[in-house]
C-alpha cells in the first residue's frame, strides 16, 4: 500500500476487556481500566472507521499454561510449531487462562462507548497459534478481518490504544507499519503489563520499528480533531 498525503486515520481499541482489567480479570493489567475516559475521548473524533477488537479465545488455547502440563502461567514458554509447515515455529510466553469464548472475561468493558464503535474483530480464535496482532499470528495461520477493514475505508494512519501496551497494542501497530501505515499508539489510551520493562526497553523497541509514541494531547491527535 503507498500512502500518499490524504488523511484517512483508523482507531484501533485493542482488547479492551474485562479480563484484561482489575479487579477481577485472570490477566488483569495495572491500571487497565483506567484507559476508558482517554479512549472514550477519541471515540467521539471523526475516525473513517473505529475498530475494536477482541480477544476470543477457545479453552483449549495453546498460550494457556493449564493447557501445558507442568506450565507456570507468566514464567513458562512454549513452542508453536506451525500446523502444516515444520519449518516454522513461534515461541510464545504462557498465561492464565483469559477471554475464552462465550464467558464474562470476553466482555468488552461496559465503560467503553460500544454505540461509537463500528466495527468489533475476534482474533485468537484459533488454539494452535498465539496472536498478539490483531491482523495476524506471527507465522499467518491466522488472519482477521482487520486489514481488509482497514482498506475497505482507504485508511492512511492508524491510531492504537488497548490493553495491553507491551504486548497485543505492540503488535498490532507493528503489523500496521508492515502493511504500510503511518501508525501511531497514543499512550495516555494504554497500560503494558510490565511498566518497567517497557518504559526502559519497550517504547524504544517499538518505535525502532516505525511506530510513534504519542500523546492525546499533541499535534496527531489534533489533527484527527480538524478533520471535524
Amino acid at each position: 500500500m503507498t500512502v500518499n498525503s490524504e488523511f484517512k486515520p483508523a482507531l484501533i481499541i485493542v482488547d479492551f476487556q474485562e479480563d484484561f482489567c482489575p479487579p477481577n480479570g485472570s490477566l488483569a493489567v495495572p491500571q487497565g481500566r483506567d484507559i476508558a475516559p482517554v479512549v472514550n475521548a477519541l471515540l467521539t473524533l471523526p475516525f473513517a472507521i473505529k475498530i475494536a477488537t477482541r480477544d476470543n479465545h477457545p479453552q483449549n488455547h495453546i498460550s494457556f499454561a493449564e493447557n501445558h502440563p507442568g506450565s507456570i502461567p507468566f514464567k513458562s514458554y512454549h513452542t508453536i510449531i506451525h500446523p502444516t509447515d515444520p519449518t516454522k515455529s513461534d515461541t510464545t510466553l504462557l498465561w492464565p487462562t483469559h477471554c475464552v469464548q462465550e464467558t464474562p472475561g470476553s466482555n468488552l468493558v461496559p465503560e467503553l462507548d460500544a454505540e461509537k464503535i463500528d466495527v468489533v474483530v475476534d482474533k485468537g480464535m484459533d488454539a494452535r497459534v498465539e496472536m498478539y496482532s490483531a491482523f495476524y499470528d506471527p507465522m499467518r495461520v491466522s488472519v482477521s478481518e482487520l486489514g481488509e477493514r482497514l482498506k475497505e475505508e482507504s485508511v492512511t494512519d492508524v491510531f492504537v490504544v488497548g490493553l495491553a501496551a507491551d504486548y497485543c497494542v505492540r503488535a498490532t501497530a507493528e503489523s500496521a507499519v508492515e502493511e504500510g501505515y503511518r501508525t501511531f499508539i497514543v499512550e495516555e489510551g494504554t497500560r503494558p503489563v510490565m511498566r518497567e520493562i517497557w518504559e526502559a526497553e519497550g517504547k524504544k523497541v517499538v518505535e525502532g520499528k516505525g511506530v510513534r509514541i504519542v500523546s492525546v494531547d499533541g499535534e496527531e491527535v489534533a489533527r484527527v480533531r480538524k478533520l471535524a
